[in-house]
Order: C-alpha cells, then structure tokens, then sequence
C-alpha cells in the first residue's frame, strides 16, 4: 500500500482545520457581510465569466449587496497585503464556538453558503486566512470605523460659535469657518475645510485628538491650541498652528509623507504651506493665541489687500482697492471688529492713502 496516498499531508491536513475553522467562524457573523467578504476576496484574483456573472447576479438581487460589499471591497485590500505571521495572529485572536462537539455535527449552510458551494472548499482553504481576516475586521476594524458622533458645523460672516463634545472637548469656530467633528472609540477628529478655531481637548491617551486642515495634521491629546486654515485673508492657502497650553504634533497628514514633523509646546506657532513644508518656528505670548475670541485681530507687517481680506470675514467694510501698489502697503497694529468704521476712518493717518466714495463703497487710492 502506498502509504503517501492513503496519509494526509501536513497541508491537507491544514486545509481541513482552515475549512473548519472558516465555517464555524461564518456561523457566528452576520451572514451577508460575510458573503460580501467572500466575494471581495474572490474577485481580488482572477475570476471566469461563469463566476463573475454568479457575483453580478448575487450583487443585483438586493441594494443591500453592493453597500456590504464596497465596505468589505474596501477592508479586505489592506488585509491582503499583511504577512502571513500577521493573518495568522489575526486569525487566532478571532471568536470561536464555545462548544467544540458542535464541530461534529453535520454542517448546516445557510442559503447564501449554500449558494457558494461551487467554489466554498477553494475560498474555505487558499482565502480562508484572508477571509478571515476580513471577517475578523466586522469586530474590530469596523467596529472602530463607526463613528459614535458626527457633525459639521459651520459660521457665517461674523459669527462665531462655542461648542461642547461628547467627549468633554470644547471647540470655538471663528466667523466663516467650517468644520467636521468625527469621534471614533479609538480616536476623535476634526476636519477643519476652512476658517480658524480654538481647541480645547480633554486628555484621553486611548484616544488621541487629531485636527486635519490643508495637508497638515495636528495630534494631541490634552491641550489648548489654535489652527488656522483660509483661503483668503491673512496666511492664504496656509496652516497655521499656535499653542496656548500642552504639546502638539504637527506633521504632514499623507500616509507616509517623508517631510518633518514637529512638536509645539505652549508659546510656539508654526506655519505650513500647501505643500506641507513647515516654516521656522515662532514664539509668541500664549495669552494673545487667538485673539478674534476677544473681538480683535492684530496684523503685523501685513499687506493691505490681505487686512481688507481678513476685515471681509467679520462684515461689510465697503472697502475695495483697484491699485495693486495701494495693496502692497504694509499694516501693522489690532483692530476691534466691532469698530471697523474707526479703522476705516484711521487708514489715511496710518498709510499714505485717502479715502473716495464711490458707488456706495470706499475706495482706498495713493495719497497725491
């Protein structure tokens, strides 16, 4: 008797425990996240004509199919790139049936494993590890990608608002500004698309604070800070972080951006551009970060065009300027923003301009 061909080899034997592992792990998911994962794993390889019209008939039946399969398309394509020491921890650390004799028992499929019969005994033994893994991603990946809380919110010219978190975090949006809050179990973010607001973070080291604006990411995880990102006005196309209180990161936030990333402490204000290339650090009086929470912006050797820009945000100022020499000027100086109009009255002594209504605005000119 050839004892080879009546021995299980080491792999088939392998194969087997994967196949029942994979089946009494598909017994306790939730059924069509698992197919859909099934299927992303499969169609991750070449499939025949008769398989992918299996998979296009499966996706058709119920608008269900294509939302649980683009979620599970989606994680299972970091999944496969893991090494094998890495799917086989995974796949150890997954739930398993509390009663071992159930595995004796005869297998009940349900109807969509029934319907991939076909192909099971293959996607059970070369995918099981990366399905698995997928599956094992309904626990924790998905679970963790939920958020618990999200919002967006957002001001008008003028207006500023002051809100509480779920998690004891406060933020303070400045006047046209727009921001998405995202609070995760692992995580909290905001995404900053435009404006400046004041952070104020409850310290949670198991769930670090993350503030997105332009390229940048800020990471903290109990302090008081600033960011600003505008496309007009002061610092254009910029991100500008300032510390008030604590320690913050600031880096690119592209996976695996190779530009510095740096730490701020209380005191300290960096400015990226939009390629993310951080410029020198500054230092400045903690007390004065953001100063519009007071009623006030300060301009600092700042363009005149830019000032108007900034003034823009608050209100009307009916200033307009068509002379770009005239908007070179530089200003320095605060401004209360709820007197504007003294501003506007103070621009010729501060400046060699004058002022001439036209049209129901104020045109700034040289002074002749």
């Amino acid at each position: 008797m050839n004892r080879h061909a009546t021995t299980p080899s080491h792999a088939a034997k392998q194969d087997a425990a994967d196949a029942r592992e994979f089946d009494d792990f598909a017994r306790v998911q939730d059924p069509l996240l698992l197919e859909a994962a099934l299927w992303a794993t499969r169609r991750s390889e070449a499939m025949d004509a008769a398989t992918e019209a299996q998979f296009q008939a499966w996706l058709g039946a119920a608008p269900e199919h294509a939302t649980a399969y683009d979620q599970m398309a989606h994680s299972t394509t970091p999944a496969q790139a893991l090494p094998p020491a890495r799917i086989q921890a995974l796949k150890n650390s997954l739930p398993r049936r509390s009663a071992p004799a159930q595995r004796d028992r005869p297998k009940e499929r349900s109807g969509w494993l029934a319907g991939l019969a076909p192909f099971l005994p293959q996607a059970a033994t070369a995918m099981a590890p990366v399905a698995l893994v997928a599956g094992g991603w309904l626990g924790w990946n998905h679970y963790a990608g939920q958020p618990t809380f999200e919002k967006h919110y957002a001001t008008e010219r003028g207006q500023r608002l002051d809100i509480g978190l779920p998690d004891g975090s406060t933020l303070q949006l400045d006047a046209a500004t727009q921001a998405d809050v995202r609070l995760y179990r692992d995580r909290r973010e905001v995404r900053l698309a435009e404006g400046q607001a004041m952070f104020t973070v409850q310290a949670d080291t198991a769930q670090p604070f993350s503030v997105f604006a332009g390229p940048m990411r800020v990471t903290v995880v109990g302090t008081r800070f600033s960011v600003r990102h505008t496309h007009a006005g002061m610092d254009a196309g910029h991100t500008v972080v300032a510390v008030e209180s604590g320690r913050v990161r600031v880096a690119p936030a592209a996976p695996g951006a190779q530009q510095a990333q740096i730490e701020l402490t209380a005191g300290q204000r960096v400015t990226a551009d939009a390629a993310a290339q951080l410029q020198p650090v500054t230092t400045f009086a903690p007390a004065s970060v953001a100063s519009w929470r007071q009623g006030r912006i300060s301009f600092n050797d700042t363009p005149l065009r830019e000032a108007l820009a900034e003034l823009e945000r608050y209100g009307d100022t009916r200033l307009v300027l068509s002379d770009p020499a005239v908007g070179a000027l530089r200003l320095g100086g605060s401004v209360d923003l709820r007197q504007i109009a003294t501003f506007t009255q103070a621009l010729p002594s501060l400046l060699p301009v004058r002022l001439e209504p036209r049209n129901g605005k104020i045109e700034i000119v040289a002074r002749r």
